[in-house]
């Protein structure tokens, strides 16, 4: 572990090597790392340890045989010439050893998927056995492409940064900021769970583990107030969820959909900034309309910290943060973010004296193997990822899908968005974000190119629905997560989720047809889109919660949700018709309540 966080270290100071040597090292130690920590049985037997060895032997031999021959790799015709038979077997052995890396650490949806597309390509025989290896081995694409690539130059550091800020307290710090702002009001532990995982989801980027560390505080807490256990998991599902598209620090995806669009980090968090507010603005409304209808209240006065005494003793430890926002916008890197970011944890967590006497280097060096642990995953979904990506390529499946949606859709830009968000979604339920987000780029973004949808708002969309994949049925990763704490039924919290973060399904449509929602416009257009979004996810979590201002009857809910909808719809006439829906639908509602109030004083 060691040698890989050194090495990666060396290369944001010093720079990197060759491709094949920066790329391949990269992989070799993910590879020995995880047959290492994740062996192929729990009881440890000679025929098992001998296997393991046996792989991290082959995983240093294919790799050490491209960084020894890579000049020569170098001056070869690629995909002309054939691979020698070394370099075929060779080949074949780092695909084989990637998804059996992939298998053990992400299990086998991810690897089964690389295989269907291999053998797709054997079968047909739009690709030879040969060709596969030159795509997959023997030159910087497939396996060794720009996925890969963003795993050793950016995702290992800023993964390792989240682990190590987790560890260290930066989570608590979060919850109890959360906790002092939100707590006292109505249906403050939910809405204590929606602000804590989006400022958590800012430094880890993962929907799991922001559930597993913010909802092991925040699901019992909803529970003895009263929320029942359905609403309390998909709370904490949904909002850790978002955490993946809040910037500063986005999910893994982001990072490689800067590097696949050629773009600065920063520009991808520019643009995702409004669709992420969005999300959880209507989170956080719905949270409340629902609490209001279940009459529920904030948490005890005696369990709300103070918020001064949270940002004298906790405070600083945001600094990290800020750290790496500063170094983004003085210019550097990503990866030069990341390595200050890091670096600043540690003084950072001595700066105070409630920090520093929590602090233990047991904990430095667990948040240190956390990290590496986490990484060594992105690492092989990446290069099995690859392995994909190379096949659609290469093979001509992608333009093939591409066409073949085109021809589906008849040029209709809303059936082509429909059906690249089933198909995204579809894609994702088997996958982490990453891969998923990737597969999109190769199979569904050229159609939506090609039908005129802007590069920025496609990348963004097929994002949002690979990581909308976490709650959706039947492979929810992350409703399965939260019910492991909640103790709810997968059905039951599906349909929480579903009203909850019903409108991260629809913020990927708002931002293809107004793309002031991604910073595209002037000034005022992007005021006047962000205001009108707005109020339209608001509405439309009323009508979904059935709670305005009191209960809402069905017609009132009706309009809401048509209001809601003409308003996410940007013009200036759907807009005004909406507001004049959602006028009259409160109208009703005051009507019915002075009604309710004659007949009660008649009884």
């Amino acid at each position: 572990m060691a040698g890989m966080i050194l090495f990666h270290f060396d290369v944001v100071l010093f720079g990197a090597p060759q491709p094949f040597t920066f790329r391949g090292t990269h992989l070799a130690l993910a590879l020995v790392l995880v047959f290492l920590l994740f062996p192929q049985a729990r009881r440890t037997t000679p025929l098992a340890v001998g296997l393991d060895i046996a792989f991290i032997a082959g995983s240093l031999a294919t790799v050490g045989y491209l960084i020894v021959n890579q000049e020569a790799l170098y001056m070869r015709f690629q995909f002309v010439t054939p691979p020698a038979s070394e370099q075929f077997w060779l080949g074949w052995g780092l695909i084989f050893l990637v998804l059996e890396g992939c298998r053990r650490t992400l299990g086998p949806a991810l690897p089964i998927t690389a295989l269907a597309f291999v053998g797709y390509a054997l079968v047909t025989g739009q690709l030879t056995a040969g060709y596969i290896v030159d795509v997959n081995y023997l030159t910087t694409e497939g396996i060794f492409g720009i996925p890969l690539n963003v795993s050793a130059t950016f995702l290992f550091l800023f993964v390792l940064f989240g682990a190590l800020a987790e560890r260290l307290g930066t989570g608590r710090f979060f919850i109890e900021f959360s906790t002092a702002i939100a707590g006292r009001t109505t249906g403050g532990p939910a809405k204590v769970a929606s602000l804590s995982s989006a400022f958590f989801g800012s430094i880890s980027g993962s929907a799991v583990a922001n559930i597993m560390t913010t909802g092991s505080y925040t699901i019992p807490l909803m529970k003895r107030l009263g929320y029942n256990r359905a609403f309390a998991g998909s709370v904490e599902a949904v909002a850790s969820t978002g955490g993946q598209i809040m910037p500063p620090v986005m999910g893994a995806a982001a990072f490689v959909m800067a590097e696949i669009m050629g773009v600065s980090y920063l520009n991808i968090m520019l643009i995702a900034l409004i669709p992420a507010t969005l999300f959880f603005v209507s989170v956080f409304v719905a949270i409340h309309f629902e609490a209001k209808r279940q009459g529920l209240s904030g948490l005890p006065e005696d369990q709300i910290p103070e918020i001064w005494k949270v940002l004298r003793e906790r405070g600083h430890q945001i600094i990290p943060l800020i750290v790496i926002m500063g170094t983004l916008f003085a210019g550097f890197s990503p990866a030069f973010a990341a390595l200050y970011g890091i670096l600043s944890i540690l003084p950072t967590t001595l700066l105070r004296k409630q920090t520093r006497a929590e602090f233990s280097f047991a904990l430095l060096l667990e948040g240190l193997e956390n990290g590496v642990r986490n990484a060594v995953q992105v690492a092989m979904a990446c290069a099995c990822a690859g392995i994909v990506v190379g096949v659609i390529v290469h093979s001509g499946l992608g333009l093939e899908f591409s066409s073949f949606i085109r021809g589906i859709s008849q040029d209709s830009m809303l059936v082509a968005l429909i059906l690249t968000a089933l198909a995204g979604i579809v894609i994702g339920m088997g996958l982490p974000t990453t891969p998923a987000y990737i597969l999109q780029t190769a199979l569904l973004i050229p159609a939506l190119v090609r039908l005129g949808t802007p590069l920025e708002a496609a990348h963004l969309f097929a994002l949002y629905y690979a990581i909308m994949s976490t709650i959706t049925p039947p492979v929810a990763i992350g409703l399965f997560a939260a019910n492991s704490i909640s103790g709810a039924k997968l059905w039951e919290s599906s349909i929480a989720a579903a009203k909850l973060g019903l409108t991260g399904y629809i913020v990927p449509f708002m931002f293809v047809y107004s793309p002031a929602l991604i910073m595209q416009g002037s000034f005022g257009e992007i005021l006047f889109a962000s205001l009108s979004a707005i109020l339209g996810v608001t509405f439309l979590s009323a009508g979904l919660h059935a709670y305005l201002t009191r209960h809402l009857k069905m017609p009132e809910r009706l309009l809401l949700v048509a209001a809601a909808f003409l308003l996410i719809y940007q013009g200036l006439l759907t807009d005004a018709v909406g507001l004049a829906l959602a006028c009259l639908a409160f109208l009703l509602q005051r009507r019915n309540l002075a009604v309710e109030k004659v007949s009660a004083s008649i009884d």
